[in-house]
């Protein structure tokens, strides 16, 4: 394993478990109410994009970490369009 290599797997490591914790979340709670659709649309078929380029490349920093992502960014989405149309959290006040 190269130096640069060793970077890549370090680099896949730290993204994907940062996003753990909010996947996590998300999953207990069913609260999509702070998720953008746009946003989180946008960044799953992103994630999807990096995984077909890491698998275009055999880069497999790059495919084990954007696997695991696009897993969970799915299933996020997924929870977002389901459970998007259900009133969640504090509810706003109509100004006077």
């Amino acid at each position: 394993m190269t130096t640069l290599d060793l970077i890549g797997y370090c680099a896949a490591f730290l993204t994907t478990v940062s996003f753990v914790p909010q996947a996590l979340m998300t999953f207990r709670t069913r609260n999509v109410s702070g998720i953008s659709l746009g946003m989180y649309t946008v960044f799953t078929v992103g994630v999807g994009m990096w995984l077909v380029y890491g698998i275009a490349l055999g880069a497999w920093p790059l495919i084990a970490a954007n696997t695991v992502t696009f897993s969970l960014a799915l299933a996020i989405l997924i929870m977002r369009i389901r459970f998007g149309g259900l009133r969640q959290g504090p509810q706003r006040q109509p100004m006077p």
